[in-house]
């Protein structure tokens, strides 16, 4: 399918799955703009290189998720906002009782109220252009719980329930918003975990793979960023426009069980 003619804005989109769904989205014709809080050479590099490579206009917008105003102001500076992914997020790990606050307020911040702002500076966009995706990076963890992960799984479980709302605002109009739940998803943070944790466990590294960090996935497997960005695009196109309000999973069957 193309984009051509649309403009994507993904925060959080200079590694990782951010990054995987700047790339399917400039392949499909998109437009898109990259973000983070930094405003590094490489930033705006990594936005020159996708246009290079795809042909497509891609832009670096440095924006705090966890200030408000800054969200907004993202998507201000971007001009159009066709397509909007929010997948900025950041994880700690610790007892409720032990949680620290400013750990909680900066995950809350950053991982659900980031969403808030910029769906809401989107929309009159989305709305004025008679076309609109709001796609939501939730997690496994927005329906389902672990311990330890009080503040991330909060924001991701309330992520999902503001997706479910934002298409209830917009479901008589050519605007849809829907919550993507990816289980383990080999990124770069993730590959550089497995060697240390082999390590600490005496394992080998596949067995750490399968054993450790995939022990809830079924399939064993860990997701890719480009089955992120597929199941992204795929939000974006004709067939999906009655999927509206809901959660896809990529978790290996994660949610299954």
């Amino acid at each position: 399918m193309s984009l051509t003619g649309k403009t994507a804005v993904i925060t959080g989109s200079t590694s990782g799955i951010g990054l995987g769904i700047a790339w399917a989205m400039a392949r499909a014709g998109a437009d898109v703009v990259l973000n983070s809080f930094t405003d590094k050479e490489e930033d705006h590099a990594l936005a020159a290189e996708i246009s290079k490579e795809t042909g497509v206009t891609a832009r670096y917008i440095q924006a705090d998720m966890s200030k408000g105003d800054q969200c907004r102001a993202l998507i201000e500076k971007a001009g159009a906002c066709d397509i909007l992914v929010n997948n900025a997020g950041i994880q700690h790990v610790a007892p409720i009782d032990e949680f620290p606050v400013e750990k909680w307020d900066a995950i809350i911040a950053i991982n659900m109220n980031s969403a808030f702002h910029t769906t809401a500076a989107a929309l009159p966009k989305m709305r004025k252009a008679g076309w609109g995706r709001v796609i939501n990076v939730a997690s496994a963890h927005g329906l389902t719980a672990s311990p330890y992960k009080a503040a991330y799984i909060s924001a991701k479980h309330g992520l999902v329930g503001m997706t479910k709302t934002v298409a209830l605002e917009t479901a008589q109009e050519q605007i849809t918003a829907n919550a993507i739940c990816p289980g383990y998803v080999l990124t770069p943070l993730v590959e550089a975990q497995i060697p240390d944790t082999a390590r600490k466990y005496d394992m080998s590294e596949e067995e750490v793979k399968k054993k450790v960090i995939l022990e809830r996935q079924p399939s064993k497997e860990f997701a890719t960023v480009e089955q992120l960005g597929g199941t992204a695009v795929f939000l974006c196109s004709a067939a999906a426009a009655q999927i509206t309000g809901t959660t896809i999973s990529v978790d290996g069957g994660w949610t299954a069980l």
